[in-house]
């Protein structure tokens, strides 16, 4: 009989644990009421993203516009009661700063060219005047394949040395400029969020290395970027330093070739300059690349057409930057709102504050920066009660290959090449992520944690009326949820409505405040905030996925998908 009792009592106290926990997980509409009336009648997300773009401009990492615009972003958080500081995390790169530039026909017309520098260009040293060539390098199909791209340079290299000294270089192929055939501004469907709800098909998994690891062959943005999603960590760093290292020997064989600048088209519309990226090293150790224009497809394609018709081509390029000679010390923001009965228990939310330097960084990613900044002061204004800690992180380095969340982890949490963690890492509930332009939320993608489905539908099940629907088993990659995945941590990105993100704004002079849309980033705010007040209130730690294994040596062999070809 005493058994039997022990028995009961013991079902009841996990039943009463079970029941508390399933309502944890569902949200309090009481207090979901006040954090939509705070976000929609009060918002301030638009005014914060105004101050980051329109005053203080593109943020490329280590620049001194990066570091303007966050000391601006520490006082903001500040002002709203949360203790806010600048977390220095390493010296990656070159300080670039853009002055001045341009690019124009001289002959045998005179014609101003739309274009755009690349950052961490050299300098023209003044206006310089050239001949123009046309030396194609590689086939201008996208590819993932380290060595396929090892083979373009090595080829491009042997078939041009000795040519190029004092040339204006064209390397771009010809490319069709299409009418477009897609809208260029669009929101998800019904459709298509409940086939993104759907699993993805299971892949045959085998042991590879990067060797034998086959990479799609296609001209298909969207396969490319299913494929990356689908590469363990380990791949992604491998493949990373492999395009460094070979934009390293580029710039050099370029450099000591004495070109004079290299003019790139635009690679993806013709509506913008997109891939307005980086022109080679950012690391001050490595020889930088000389001037280098991104200019549209359109004035690309009539001076091909001019040179393949024996017409001499002359343009002249000027290029001023500020530019370091030696890295520069780069930074996380970080702020904090201390929790109450779970204070050293954490959530953490963030999004990365640098951007490229055309536009002014508003979609990707002062949208991301401004609504998790929002996030905080709604719940400092509304001084909800939070049991564990709410850590805000705005990132640097992104851009370079999520340089600056990876560090915050290794450091705060555990270095994914060993698995060596540190005692926080039991500390860290979830990391919650937005970077993918300013488009509504509706709903999140789970990173393969199944054990998050039902506490995602739980909680966002309040703004199934605000479109939020889909939960998604599907990893996605690119940013920096990816860096707390790696260790093995809840990390979760927001599943976004695309607008004209991947169209028109992305890495481009388009990417600017008029292209934001306010009321989405009113909704994503309200939708975080409800978020993360129930899961630093939540009665346990969020579910974790098993532990990832420490990476395996370069080159030795994992199980990964082995992908097509």
């Amino acid at each position: 009989m005493r058994n039997l009792l022990f028995g009961i009592l013991a079902v009841a106290s996990v039943c009463i644990l079970l029941c508390a926990q399933d309502r944890a997980d569902r949200s309090d509409l009481a207090v979901v009421g006040r954090i939509k009336a705070e976000a929609f009648d009060n918002s301030q997300v638009m005014d914060t993203l105004e101050h980051l773009t329109d005053q203080y401009g593109p943020r490329l990492t280590a620049s001194p516009e990066w570091h303007e615009a966050a000391d601006w972003a520490v006082k903001r958080l500040q002002s709203y009661g949360v203790d806010a500081r600048l977390e220095k995390w390493g010296t990656p790169a070159r300080s670039w700063s853009l002055k001045r530039a341009s690019v124009e026909v001289l002959e045998p017309r005179y014609s101003p060219l739309v274009a755009a520098p690349l950052a961490w260009s050299d300098v023209t040293h003044g206006v310089k005047t050239a001949e123009v060539i046309f030396a194609q390098y590689g086939t201008g199909r996208r590819t993932l394949d380290p060595r396929k791209a090892q083979e373009e340079l090595d080829k491009f290299m042997a078939e041009w040395k000795g040519k190029l000294r004092g040339k204006i270089v064209l390397i771009s192929p010809v490319r069709r400029v299409d009418p477009a055939a897609k809208p260029l501004f669009r929101r998800y469907t019904s459709q298509e969020l409940s086939d993104l709800a759907e699993a993805p098909a299971p892949l045959l998994k085998a042991p590879v290395d990067l060797k034998n690891l086959k990479f799609p062959d296609t001209e298909d943005l969207e396969e490319l970027i299913q494929f990356n999603a689908s590469l363990p960590a380990w791949v992604h760093e491998q493949l990373r330093k492999r395009r460094e290292a070979l934009a390293a020997r580029r710039a050099k064989f370029f450099q000591d070739e004495g070109a004079v600048a290299i003019i790139n088209s635009d690679q993806r519309a013709h509506d913008s300059l997109l891939f307005a990226e980086a022109a080679g090293p950012y690391d001050a150790k490595e020889t930088p690349a000389v001037p280098t224009f991104v200019v549209t497809q359109e004035q690309y394609n009539r001076i091909l057409r001019l040179l393949d018709d024996k017409v001499p081509v002359k343009l002249r390029v000027d290029l001023e930057a500020d530019v370091s000679t030696d890295n520069q010390d780069a930074y996380n923001i970080v702020g904090e709102i201390p929790g109450g009965a779970k204070k050293d228990e954490l959530i953490m939310i963030g999004g990365h504050f640098d951007s490229w330097h055309t536009g002014t960084g508003a979609t990707d990613n002062g949208a991301g920066s401004a609504v998790m900044m929002e996030v905080v002061r709604i719940l400092k204004a509304l001084n909800l009660r939070m049991d564990r800690t709410v850590r805000i992180a705005l990132w640097s380095g992104e851009e370079e290959g999520l340089l600056g969340s990876k560090a915050y982890v290794k450091e705060h949490f555990g270095d994914p090449e060993t698995m060596q963690l540190t005692a926080q890492h039991q500390k860290l509930s979830g990391y919650f992520n937005l970077d993918n332009g300013s488009g509504k939320i509706r709903g999140v993608y789970l990173q393969d944690n199944d054990a998050m489905r039902p506490v995602f539908e739980g909680w966002l099940s309040a703004f199934r009326d605000e479109g939020v629907t889909t939960v998604s088993i599907r990893n996605t990659g690119g940013t920096d949820h990816l860096s707390f995945d790696a260790v093995g941590l809840p990390g979760f990105q927001f599943i976004q409505d695309p607008l004209d993100y991947g169209t028109l704004t992305h890495h481009s002079d388009m990417d600017t405040f008029d292209h934001v849309q306010g009321p989405d980033l009113m909704q994503a705010a309200a939708v975080i905030a409800t978020v993360v007040y129930d899961a630093a209130n939540r009665v346990e730690m969020l579910p974790r996925k098993e532990l990832p294994k420490p990476w395996p040596a370069p080159e030795s062999s994992s199980t990964a998908p082995a992908g097509t070809n």
